[in-house]
């Protein structure tokens, strides 16, 4: 592992989680925007990724390449609630494993992280319209409850057609009023 990597990583992590931290804000859940992706600087998570980190993409996707799977992604999506991998369980009718409708909160830090995930890796060339692309590109082969993925994208296809300040407010009068989607 190099200098660079460690550097990178950590600086690439920290801006994300900061970005995150203010669509919270933004989206009236600053305090659990404060706790987000902690579990990244636990040497679980920061060693592999600093030692996979390339700048332009998420590490797990080398450590993946590299190693057959990411253990920095298994200790993380099994520890933040923000991510669909989480909410995965038992069903005992069908006695298989199925995804779980995510609680609501959870699905708006969702798309707070993914808002802040478009910004950091495209940079300068990000727009309303990548947060929803990169949904569609993976949604056929997706293990989300179907309310949640319908939810989510709902959130998405709003960013892209009318903004961030239009979304972020809309997002904030919805959570007055509902505790579910």
């Amino acid at each position: 592992m190099n200098l660079k990597g460690v550097a990178g990583h950590f600086k690439t992590i920290t801006r994300h989680r900061h970005a995150v931290i203010r669509n919270c804000a933004k989206a009236g859940i600053l305090r659990q925007g404060l706790f987000h992706d902690l579990s990244k600087y636990l040497p679980e998570e920061f060693l592999p990724g600093a030692q996979y980190f390339q700048g332009n993409r998420s590490p797990n996707e080398q450590e993946r390449i590299e190693c057959g799977y990411s253990r920095a992604w298994m200790h993380h999506k099994g520890r933040n609630k923000h991510h669909f991998e989480y909410w995965t369980d038992y069903d005992p009718h069908t006695r298989r494993m199925a995804p779980v409708k995510m609680p609501l909160n959870y699905v708006i830090e969702m798309f707070c992280d993914r808002v802040a995930a478009g910004k950091i890796y495209n940079g300068s060339k990000y727009t309303d319209g990548d947060p929803l692309a990169y949904f569609l590109r993976g949604k056929a082969h997706r293990f989300i409850h179907p309310e949640t993925s319908a939810f989510l994208e709902r959130l998405l296809r709003m960013l892209k057609a009318k903004g961030e300040e239009y979304t972020f407010a809309w997002i904030r009068h919805y959570l007055e009023r509902h505790d579910t989607y």
